[in-house]
């Protein structure tokens, strides 16, 4: 995406409406910790996200556990920057209707929803998790809108990368499960094509052309040519640099 992803997060986020002074007084972050131990269904590290000012308060130490980074580290910049490139979108779009969802409640409404969706996040040692990121509000106000956030790693539990966004109603409220939401965030067209990724992949074993020629069943001409056209699409100067673009942009 050509977007800067940070940026976009923070106008769609300036729309959040003002005049709704609350704060949840039964919220209790020692309770929420004890029940989360309790039924989580995976590993999972917390925080808090002002997101009136789009920064993280608070990370709990979990995430040194789940993603391998300090919880210092974790910056909502930086969370952009680990989110795999093919759920940015999915995710700005989820980001753009929980706004105007939100917006279209009032009073302690605001407080009887958990809004959940997933994504895929890079690890320090360069593997992905597939992410369930659910948040209540906890705090309403003019200078400052709180959100309770966990993310818990359920890769074991969910094998497809189409992320899914819904609204749990709480205290009788309604619930909207699989949300239709408007696509005003799209993907680039891809970089690289599927069979050239095939071949990055094996690169990426340590494959050589022939054993990627025997193991593709294709000849090893085409094995080249494959490799050629990457080393132009990419502007790389060796199958090395090709596998830390590939690498950083997430296309393996």
């Amino acid at each position: 995406m050509t977007l800067n992803v940070y940026e976009e997060l923070q106008m769609i986020w300036s729309t959040i409406s003002t005049n709704q002074p609350i704060k949840d007084a039964s919220f209790d972050i020692s309770l929420q910790e004890k029940l989360l131990d309790i039924f989580q269904a995976g590993d999972y590290y917390y925080f808090i996200v002002n997101v009136r000012k789009s920064i993280i308060e608070v990370m709990s130490p979990e995430v040194e556990n789940v993603l391998g980074y300090p919880s210092g580290e974790l910056t909502l910049p930086f969370v952009m920057n680990i989110m795999h490139p093919e759920d940015l979108p999915y995710y700005l779009n989820f980001e753009s209707a929980i706004t105007k969802f939100l917006n279209s409640l009032s009073g302690e409404k605001l407080f009887k929803y958990k809004i959940q969706h997933d994504f895929r996040l890079k690890k320090a040692d360069g593997n992905y998790l597939r992410i369930l990121n659910q948040f209540i509000i906890i705090q309403h106000e003019k200078d400052n809108v709180r959100t309770f956030v966990i993310n818990t790693d359920i890769s074991h539990l969910k094998k497809d990368n189409i992320p899914v966004l819904s609204f749990i109603g709480m205290n009788g409220e309604p619930s909207y499960s699989n949300v239709n939401v408007k696509n005003i965030f799209k993907l680039s067209k891809p970089v690289l094509t599927r069979r050239e990724k095939d071949v990055l992949r094996a690169l990426a074993r340590g494959m050589n052309s022939a054993e990627i020629s025997d193991a593709l069943c294709i000849s090893k001409y085409t094995v080249d040519s494959h490799r050629k056209n990457m080393l132009k699409k990419t502007e790389a100067k060796s199958t090395t640099e090709i596998l830390g673009i590939a690498f950083n942009n997430g296309w393996m």
